[in-house]
């Protein structure tokens, strides 16, 4: 047996199976910085870490890519709430991403592009589009022709004639189906630009991750991932385009990672239901808020409440006076640099177990069951011993 994933294109577990044998190549959609990350972030990028992690612990040499979006309509107008360039903007919560991301032991990925350093690329797929006859330009825009794609709306299944009717998107008379996406946004005043064979502008949002996989892993590659909420239209948008210029089958595998929620209702700005990395961590030990975010299945909504964390936190803690009591009795055990290679034979059987269960679509939350049992396990062995 092997790794299993649930695969969000074809709605049920399939082996993994990578294009080229023992490498993988995973893109995971980064935030757009233009503000302080809260909890639902950290939770996408914890698991994809842990992700990343464990395919490497089983063998597997990983081309990890996870961008930065820091051109955007939300960018754009925090810019000018702050009197500040958007640049400078996008720089400033860059930064702040890697300080909340350090404490939760979110390593950095081996690529990390930023969608303004990828202009020339993405000028270069939407003129391929239109050359194709899946795009067409309209007063300075250039929209995805959603009609000229059959397959869209195989990765969300979503059937285009239900989605134009019950569509709820803003009538554009410049589209020509409702659901056209945009590809390259006319210059507005004010508003960063650049050159294109269609006049000065910016591109749009699902071009951009279209364009940096490519670069970096090709047209086609392994593990694509992201939050639930990117699925549609996102990601839609993105296999869409990126089949259409390029060709081949783009992801091999979509992988999703469910929601953090309050009272079982999705946090995010929007709603300000949510709580800052930052300001969490003030209340909560990273190690205790990383358990916590990996604590539910990765594909299953996780109710943030302090309740909730103090109940992993006591966890945690358990494990620690377990290591303790430990050393205690057999003296101190060093565990700097310590790599577990999860691919060699003769794994104890804790460790096979530990396999099992995380090949199983990458399942934390009973991993972390498991390292809790043995910890009681190991205090009733200690307790059994004479004094």
């Amino acid at each position: 047996m092997g790794i299993v994933f649930y695969n969000t294109a074809t709605r049920g577990k399939q082996d993994f199976e990578p294009i080229n044998q023992g490498r993988v190549g995973m893109y995971v959609c980064g935030v757009t910085v233009y503000d302080l990350c809260h909890i639902g972030h950290a939770r996408s990028a914890v698991v994809f870490d842990v992700l990343a992690r464990y395919l490497r612990a089983r063998g597997f040499k990983v081309t990890y890519v996870r961008n930065f979006t820091d051109i955007d309509d939300k960018i754009i107008n925090r810019a000018k709430e702050l009197d500040k360039d958007p640049k400078e903007v996008a720089e400033t919560y860059i930064k702040a991403f890697y300080e909340d991301m350090e404490p939760l032991g979110v390593g950095k990925p081996d690529i990390e592009p930023k969608a303004t350093e990828h202009i020339p690329g993405m000028i270069e797929m939407i003129q391929r589009l239109i050359d194709r006859g899946h795009a067409y330009v309209a007063n300075g825009d250039v929209f995805f022709s959603v009609e000229s794609f059959p397959e869209y709306g195989v990765l969300s299944g979503r059937r285009l004639e239900d989605m134009h009717a019950g569509s709820r998107v803003a009538v554009d008379e410049k589209k020509r189906h409702p659901l056209d996406f945009v590809l390259w946004k006319a210059a507005k005043p004010g508003e960063p630009k650049w050159e294109s064979p269609w006049g000065p502008g910016r591109p749009g949002w699902h071009i951009e991750c279209s364009v940096m996989s490519n670069q970096y892993l090709g047209p086609s590659f392994d593990i694509h991932g992201g939050g639930r909420d990117l699925l549609f239209p996102h990601h839609e948008n993105e296999r869409a385009q990126s089949i259409a210029a390029n060709g081949g089958h783009f992801a091999r595998y979509w992988v999703h990672n469910g929601f953090v929620t309050v009272d079982s209702e999705k946090m995010s700005k929007s709603l300000g239901n949510f709580l800052t990395i930052r300001d969490a961590l003030k209340e909560f030990h990273p190690e205790v808020l990383r358990a916590f975010l990996l604590s539910k299945h990765y594909r299953s909504p996780v109710d943030f409440s302090k309740e909730a964390v103090m109940a992993i936190h006591s966890g945690v803690i358990r494990i620690y006076r377990t290591l303790e009591r430990v050393e205690q009795a057999i003296g101190p055990v060093d565990r700097s640099g310590v790599v577990v290679d999860l691919a060699k034979e003769g794994l104890s059987p804790f460790l096979k177990r530990f396999v099992e269960i995380m090949d199983d679509d990458i399942n934390t939350a009973g991993a972390l069951g498991i390292i809790f049992d043995k910890v009681r396990k190991i205090n009733r062995i200690m307790d059994s011993l004479p004094a």
